[in-house]
Order: structure tokens, then C-alpha cells, then sequence
């Protein structure tokens, strides 16, 4: 995670955050230019999330959830006005891409592939978004119509060389997709917090809920990839998880559902 000290206008901030923002030190630590966060230095620490209005709202309530299972950040503050404020303490330790363990890179791959198999068999019955997959195929469609999404091929992507290829095979398999699973939705490195090795959150859970487990496997193996800059570890991975839960065929299918995320 990297942090850039800032200044802000204080009273630009809903009342509700003000007194937490002042006299605070304050720091950028966005990652994408859909939402905007910033670390809150007092206390233990918080963050600040901003993003459109309604945008925040699916995370803020996953947050929550996850937090009842001790699994993320408790959300002190969810607001929707003519923008999206979404408020959560730190959860302490570091993001899986620090320095100390892409330097392991084994022991690495089997903790987050031990922490996904422990996700996947939490019970799912209380869980505020059961329909996650539908959401998850509706999103694909309507960023195909729209175009908006990357034109050129998805990393990794199971060898699609185009867009068309991908959708075929979203339009002929994406009814395969389960709903039997509570899923991150997002299970990269960054979002998966540890505190000398020892699991203490996951973050960004704008994607979270009853889906397909090889939604978070694809990421999980993809972002190995990504951040170690080799696919030797995915095999270490899936070993890990479980390779007896893993179909290579269903991995194909949400590679390309993710071509139009």
C-alpha cells in the first residue's frame, strides 16, 4: 500500500467525518480513479472511501457482513448524499504484496489459497447479497452492450485473442456459474491483509457475495501471476485449495466474464 501525506479542506467533508478529520494526518492511498481513499493517521487508523453516489453502498454493506464473521474492517460510517462516504478502521498489518512475503513466494501461495478454502466453507444462509452470480453476469452484459469495457485481450485470459470469442463463451456457458459459495469477488493480493503471516482482513469487498468459487480462484491464481511475474505458482496454489473443488473448464468461463468487468 502506498501512502502520499495530503492536505484538505476540512469543511468540504460531511459533518458526520470532521471530527475524526481534524488535526489528523492525512494520506492518499487510491489505487484506481473510481474512488478516491484516504488513510486517516489517529489512533489505530481509519479509512476514508469516495465515489459516486450508490457506488459505495454493495461494499459497505459486504463490509459489515464480513466483519460479523471476523473477516474484515468494521465500518464505522456509510453515507449517501450527492456522493458515496464509506468510513472503516484499519485492519492491522500488511497487504500479500508487501516486500516480506512476495519474498516467499511458496508459502505465500498456500497461505491465501488455505485462507480462500476457509472463505468458501462459511456458512452463507444470513449473507444480505445471495444473488451475486446473476449480478456478476448482468454487469458482463451490460458493459458488452455499452463497450465499456478493455478492447484489447484480458491477462491470462485462456488464450481469447478477441472480445467476440470471449462473449460466445459467456453467452453459451455463463448459465454454468454457481451461487453456492460466499465469494470476495476480488481475490488479489492487495486485498488480503496479514499481520506476520497470520490472516486479519480482507478489504474491497465491492464484489463480495453468494457466487461462483472459481471466481475467486481465477483471481487468485491471476494476481500470482500478476505480482510474481510467473505462473509457477498456480498449480502450488490449486494444490493448496483444494484441487478436487477446482474445474478448469469453469475457470475458462469466468476468465471470460471477466473480459467485460
Amino acid at each position: 500500500m502506498k501512502l502520499k501525506q495530503i492536505s484538505i479542506d476540512v469543511s468540504t467533508y460531511p459533518d458526520e467525518l470532521r471530527a475524526i478529520l481534524s488535526g489528523s494526518s492525512i494520506y492518499d492511498s487510491s489505487c484506481s480513479p473510481e474512488a478516491r481513499v484516504i488513510f486517516i493517521e489517529k489512533g489505530n487508523g481509519y479509512f476514508l472511501k469516495s465515489a459516486p453516489k450508490g457506488a459505495l453502498e454493495h461494499q459497505a454493506t459486504m463490509m459489515s457482513y464480513f466483519h460479523s464473521k471476523g473477516l474484515s474492517a468494521n465500518v464505522l460510517a456509510y453515507l449517501s448524499a450527492e456522493q458515496d462516504w464509506l468510513l472503516t478502521e484499519k485492519i492491522h498489518g500488511d497487504d500479500c504484496i508487501a516486500t516480506k512475503y512476495l519474498e516467499q513466494p511458496k508459502r505465500l501461495s498456500d497461505t491465501i489459497a488455505e485462507r480462500l478454502s476457509i472463505l468458501h466453507s462459511v456458512n452463507f444462509k444470513d449473507c444480505p447479497v445471495q444473488n451475486y452470480t446473476d449480478l456478476y453476469l448482468a454487469k458482463a452484459k451490460h458493459n458488452k452492450l455499452t463497450g465499456t469495457y478493455s478492447k484489447s485481450h484480458f491477462p491470462d485470459s485462456f488464450g481469447y485473442t478477441s472480445a467476440a470469442e470471449a462473449w460466445a463463451v459467456v453467452e453459451s456457458c455463463g448459465h454454468l456459474l454457481q451461487g453456492d459459495t460466499l465469494i470476495h469477488g476480488d481475490y488479489c493480493l492487495p486485498n488480503i491483509i496479514l499481520s506476520n503471516w497470520k490472516f486479519t482482513g480482507f478489504i474491497d469487498l465491492d464484489n463480495a457475495g453468494v457466487g461462483d468459487r472459481h471466481v475467486d480462484v481465477f483471481w487468485a491464481t491471476w494476481s500470482l501471476f500478476f505480482n510474481l511475474n510467473t505462473h509457477k505458482y498456480r498449480e502450488r496454489f490449486i494444490d493448496a485449495y483444494g484441487r478436487d473443488k477446482v474445474d478448469i473448464d469453469m475457470l475458462r468461463i469466468v476468465a471470460a466474464v471477466e473480459v467485460f468487468g
